[in-house]
């Protein structure tokens, strides 16, 4: 006979999903290890009681019940292994492996029968259908009827949700046998829940406790809790008692994954137990007692660790800077305390939240988005869920930092918490010491836009240039002005209305250059000469340059921040000798850098000079081109002998000085002008430009 047997894809039955997996059997016992997560289930051979084989919709199955009342079911077997099977169990666990095939008769009426945490509904000696108590969250009572409601799957596409059962009313003793529940072994009154919100008097049963408040029940089996809570309140007067779910009790759509109770330190209680002492030794092993006394939350919580048989997580040593053991935050819209465990994070009260070590992802330490004077705590999972807690006061940074660093937990931004104190001012200034690519990229697209507007405005501005230039052809523009205003005085009263105009577009036109030449030496930059000699690198960038491509090679599809990081590691722990080598290179670069500095700042000198006289020149023939407008030369010359023929008597009057300086102006500008046609007509020559370079 052999001594081990393998099963692959068999299905084991789990809150009404089927999960794949192996099943081995061996002479110790029996081991399932599900394929999609992992689990593995071990069932000792000296637990088993009862083996049940028997045609399934996927074949046929195997139903193993445990002295413990637990009821294991695994489906996928073929017919032809039966055989097998049964002689193995009588070998090594001394058990007769029985036929019992589901009743299909379509009957509606039978015996309902309770088997350790199996229901099954029997109609003569076959089974109809069985539940598993633990898929119970919930059991109401109607006049000679119960309900049954089911926790909800979300692996499966379609789920059964509720089942009624009717029980006729018997005549024996008037007793309906839908109230007969069975005694509590003892009830809280009255006890503050937050959430369901409300209060309830909790009814403590063998296998369950019972939630009863004025608009809902609550059953809870204790197999669906998973871990419980004591949490002491910020405020050192209240406590938190917290019962994490799973799967989760049900009201409507809304799912409660935590009962949380708040008690009052101050609120004490004696208790006494529903069994004898006898009963309660044998039971609970000395961990309770049938008459007890004490605080309100430590009564509770005592009980709930004796029936649930789980260990009590309390805070650890974690102190904030308040000195209480947790912090106050927000998380999404509401206010509640975090909690650093150790081995995770709890977040009450709504809605809580608790996040192990093991599932964490990375932390990240971030600036709070509505004021400088709080933090936010990021922490995402490695599923990518992520969990923002907000509003952490700065006070509590060190402290928070210095658990999570303890901990080991992979920090996001660790670099910019290196080398700091907890206090806020270097906290303040923590991005800047970092580098940022988003805000180099954001700087650069500013950058972008501001050369595109001041390229925009000067190219909207070429036009008021050109038809109003300020200095010289401002007084031409002037003298044009007041020849058509010594026209217009001989004409009519017409003229003098455009005169007005004019005067006030020429008015406005300087003011708005004005305010153009205020704006530029703000917003136009001063560019870096594209010749000068550039920075020499460091000697980290030139080892960098050098190796980037071998760092990319090693690490295909590595992105350019992990890239820099891992450079970063690479360097820190380079040896002195190599870093010396590179170190070297680096001084060679600055001496040649200060080398060529030194030639570049002697002969920038001479080239501004020769610079200088080209732009006079490219100056003066630029103007003179502005300064042919479509009227022509003779136009001009006439214009401004008119205006020099015509004076009135009261121009002339009022200022004779002024006059004088007019007319001399407009002689050297006429002189100039004559001098910009030559220059204009005529070409320079080699020799004539050589000798002006050297001017």
């Amino acid at each position: 006979m052999a001594e081990t047997l393998e099963f692959n894809d068999v299905y084991q039955e789990v809150k009404g999903s089927m999960n794949d997996g192996r099943l081995r059997l061996s002479r110790q016992g029996i081991i399932f290890k599900n394929s999609k997560t992992g689990k593995v289930d071990n069932i000792q051979a000296g637990e088993l009681t009862e083996g049940i084989w028997r045609r399934v919709a996927l074949g046929h199955g195997l139903k193993l019940l445990t002295k413990n009342g637990h009821v294991y079911k695994y489906d996928g077997f073929r017919e032809s292994e039966f055989e097998k099977l049964s002689d193995f169990f009588k070998t090594h666990y001394r058990l007769e492996l029985m036929e019992k095939d589901l009743c299909v008769k379509g009957w509606n009426w039978g015996t309902v029968k309770f088997g350790g945490q199996l229901l099954s509904f029997d109609i003569g000696d076959q089974p109809v259908f069985e539940i598993p108590l633990s898929n119970v969250s919930q059991c109401t009572t109607g006049k000679n009827e119960v309900t049954l409601e089911f926790h909800q799957n979300d692996d499966a596409e379609v789920s059964l949700m509720e089942v009624r059962f009717y029980v006729p009313p018997t005549q024996e003793d008037g007793v309906d046998p839908v109230e007969a529940t069975g005694d509590a072994i003892c009830i809280f009154r009255e006890l503050q829940c937050l959430t369901p919100r409300g209060r309830y008097d909790i009814r403590i049963y063998p296998t369950f406790l019972h939630l009863h408040g004025k608009t809902f029940d609550y059953k809870i089996p204790y197999t669906t809790v998973l871990r419980l809570f004591l949490l002491p309140h910020k405020d050192q007067r209240q406590m938190f008692f917290v019962i994490s779910l799973d799967p989760p009790i049900k009201q409507g759509q809304t799912r409660y994954h935590f009962l949380i109770l708040l008690f009052s330190k101050d609120e004490d209680i004696s208790l006494t137990l529903n069994m004898n002492e006898e009963e309660v030794e044998k039971r609970f092993e000395g961990r309770l007692t049938k008459n007890m006394s004490g605080s309100l939350y430590e009564m509770v919580s005592r009980v709930m660790k004796a029936l649930v048989n789980r260990k009590i997580t309390v805070p650890g040593n974690f102190q904030g800077h308040s000195g209480a053991q947790c912090i106050t935050c927000s998380y999404k819209a509401s206010s509640g305390l975090l909690y650093p465990l150790e081995r995770g994070f709890i977040y009450v009260h709504k809605p809580p939240v608790h996040i192990r070590f093991d599932e964490i992802s990375f932390v990240n330490f971030a600036r709070g988005t509505t004021t400088t004077r709080s933090f936010d705590f990021e922490i995402e999972t490695k599923q990518g869920t992520q969990y923002t807690f907000s509003s952490i006061e700065r006070e509590e940074y060190g402290k928070l930092f210095d658990f999570v660093n303890a901990k080991k937990l992979n920090i996001k931004n660790r670099g910019l918490k290196e080398g700091m104190n907890p206090s806020y001012d270097e906290y303040a200034d923590s991005d800047e010491d970092q580098h940022d690519a988003y805000l180099e990229r954001m700087k650069e697209e500013g950058k972008i836009r501001e050369e595109n507007a001041n390229d925009s405005s000067d190219d909207s501005g070429e036009e008021t240039d050109e038809s109003f230039n300020p200095g010289e052809e401002e007084e031409d523009v002037a003298e044009e002005f007041d020849s058509n205003a010594s026209a217009s005085s001989s004409s009519n009263e017409g003229d003098s209305d455009r005169d007005e105009k004019k005067r006030k577009q020429l008015k406005k036109a300087k003011m708005a250059k004005d305010r153009k030449s205020r704006k530029k030496p703000v917003e136009v930059k001063k560019g870096k000469d594209p010749n000068a000699p550039k920075r020499p690198m460091s000697a980290y960038m030139l080892w960098l340059n050098a190796s980037r491509e071998k760092i990319k090679s090693d690490h295909p599809g590595i992105s350019i921040t992990d890239l820099s990081k891992k450079a970063g590691e690479i360097w820190k722990g380079m040896s002195k000798e190599k870093k010396e080598e590179w170190d070297r290179k680096a001084e060679d670069a600055r001496r040649d850098y200060e080398k060529a500095m030194k030639e570049y700042e002697g002969g920038r000198g001479e080239s501004s000079k020769r610079d200088k006289s080209k732009k006079k020149k490219k100056v003066k023939v630029k103007m003179e081109k502005k300064s042919t407008p479509s009227r022509g030369s003779s136009s001009k010359s006439s214009s401004r002998q008119l205006s020099e023929s015509f004076k009135s008597k009261e121009f002339v009057s009022s200022d004779e000085s002024s006059s004088g300086e007019n007319k001399s102006k407009k002689k050297r500008r006429r002189s100039e002008d004559s001098e910009e046609e030559e220059l204009a007509s005529t070409p320079p020559s080699s020799e004539d430009s050589a000798s002006g370079s050297d001017e």
